[in-house]
């Protein structure tokens, strides 16, 4: 019932690649936007490198509407799924050559500036390049540098590469697509209906609703479905671990979750908001929250990933979890018409493990603003600064009472155990004391009563509990001694302006 009134099932995919409209009836659920490119179109200029979202030397540029307007985007097609592309506009780097062959002025300038390397990873680069020539003028070197941090080229070459993206917005609009764009945006606008997208294939269905209505009836039929949002971590399943994903149900097409809304004392954050639309958002609560969406994945990975899959994957290094914690957020859980608020902490139950109910999916998450007088903390450490995952991830909030002392602490960690976890033992530790030295090491003392950390390929049980109890003494210095500088970030825009 609830389909008829959505406007009924559509069994084809239809997206615009360059100029051509496509339309197809029958694709595997999980194929890749990369194997479709290279495997059925032949277009082998997009690169597979490290099959997992890391490298870039697959990174296309996806068109697609957002409330009404056109908006252009780095993704990484090696874990994207086709499916997904409904009604976006696919540009590759076959697409940047003018009619006439001339090269586009982002192209021009990598071999003006001697950026193109080996040929392996330079169309990935091209095309983050090319997503910030739509996207942006003149901007800074660090915005550059943020823009390439997900192309890694083990031919190194960035400082000419960095030249090569100052040096494109000098060469002129020699450029097509910013003329297109209207054309673009009113053909998009025609191909976006209301219709429940059903498509089949030899290795399954793949099923994309266009209403939070009908999705939620469609998880409620489909309990055993994977729910797939960004695909930045699902497509891993496929990539690498060789799984078969049936049914899948996509949840990019249900604009309703895609809203964030400020709502004076809090944040309501639709599950499907990508890193990059919340960041803003995040931004102004803190600057060191800022610099935590920044250094979320690479551009393609903020692009693509999702508020929402990042909680509900349940990883227990995801960066948001712990800073979320930290801050007393509330998620928002629905099931059919019913809606369940939980704190987020009480959803991680055990490793990969939740407090989801079947036919139950993530809504919204309700982020509260900290008080004006709330002392907050979020630091991530990982063996490469830009485009890594956590090996601990620490954010903390306190609130001092009128003498002075601790009279509430909220103390979060990821990395530290099987989930993102508050340290109880250590919270209960602070809580009376004046803010100084002795809190902060009375807290670390307390840190192994919390935690019994694991050792893996990104750090040993010994370093995370280290770094974590370093984590909080770096807390008192930047809230205690502002003159002193702990930011590696900060280091590097004074290096950036110097």
């Amino acid at each position: 019932m609830v389909l008829e009134e959505a406007g009924g099932m559509r069994d084809t995919l239809r997206f615009v690649l360059g100029d051509e409209l496509v339309e197809i009836a029958s694709c595997d659920p999980t194929l890749t936007v990369l194997d479709w490119l290279r495997l059925d179109r032949r277009m082998t200029g997009s690169k597979e490198g490290c099959a997992e979202g890391d490298c870039g030397a697959c990174t296309v540029v996806i068109g697609r509407l957002d409330h009404g307007a056109l908006r252009y985007e780095a993704i990484n097609a090696c874990i994207r799924f086709l499916p997904t592309l409904d009604g976006c506009h696919l540009l590759t780097v076959e697409h940047l050559k003018g009619a006439d062959g001339a090269l586009h002025p982002v192209q021009q300038a990598m071999v003006d500036c001697h950026g193109s390397q080996c040929g392996f990873c330079t169309p990935g680069i091209v095309m983050s390049l090319f997503a910030l020539w739509l996207n942006e003028d003149a901007p800074s070197v660090s915005r550059i540098e943020d823009a390439l941090a997900g192309n890694l080229c083990r031919c190194t070459g960035y400082e000419p590469i960095v030249a090569a993206a100052q040096q494109m917005y000098r060469l002129g609009s020699r450029d097509g697509f910013a003329t297109r764009r209207i054309s673009i945006q009113a053909q998009l606008q025609a191909l976006t209906d209301a219709e429940t997208l059903s498509l089949g294939g030899p290795e399954g269905k793949f099923i994309a609703p266009a209403s939070i209505e009908t999705l939620a009836d469609l998880v409620i039929a489909h309990p055993r479905a994977t729910l797939v949002a960004g695909a930045t971590d699902v497509g891993l399943w496929v990539t690498k671990g060789m799984r078969r994903l049936d049914p899948v149900i996509f949840l990019g097409r249900v604009q309703a979750l895609r809203l964030t809304e400020d709502r004076g004392d809090h944040l309501r954050i639709g599950a499907m908001a990508t890193h990059a639309d919340v960041r803003p958002a995040l931004a102004a609560l803190s600057p060191q929250l800022d610099e935590l969406m920044r250094r979320f994945g690479g551009e393609q990975v903020r692009n693509a990933g999702t508020i929402g899959g990042n909680i509900a994957n349940g990883s227990p290094i995801g960066d948001l979890p712990p800073v979320l914690i930290a801050l007393g957020a509330k998620l928002v859980l629905r099931r059919g018409n019913e809606e369940r608020r939980i704190s987020l902490e009480s959803f991680f139950i055990d490793y990969r493990k939740q407090d989801r109910r079947e036919g139950e999916f993530v809504d919204a998450v309700i982020v509260p603003k900290p008080e004006p007088d709330a002392l907050l903390h979020v630091s991530k450490i990982s063996k490469r600064f830009d485009e890594d995952i956590s090996a601990v991830c620490g954010a903390f909030l306190l609130r001092l009472g009128e003498d002075g002392r601790i009279a509430e602490a909220r103390v979060a960690y990821g990395g530290m155990a099987g989930i993102p976890k508050r340290a109880a033992v250590a919270e209960a530790a602070l809580i009376g004391r004046m803010w100084d030295e002795a809190a902060v090491d009375a807290a670390i003392a307390a840190l192994p009563a919390d935690f019994t950390p694991l050792s893996d390929m990104r750090a040993s049980a010994g370093y995370r509990l280290s770094v974590a109890g370093n984590l909080l003494r770096r807390f008192l210095i930047e809230t205690t001694q502002p003159c002193v500088e702990t930011r590696i970030a900060g280091l590097l825009a004074e290096a950036s302006h110097g």
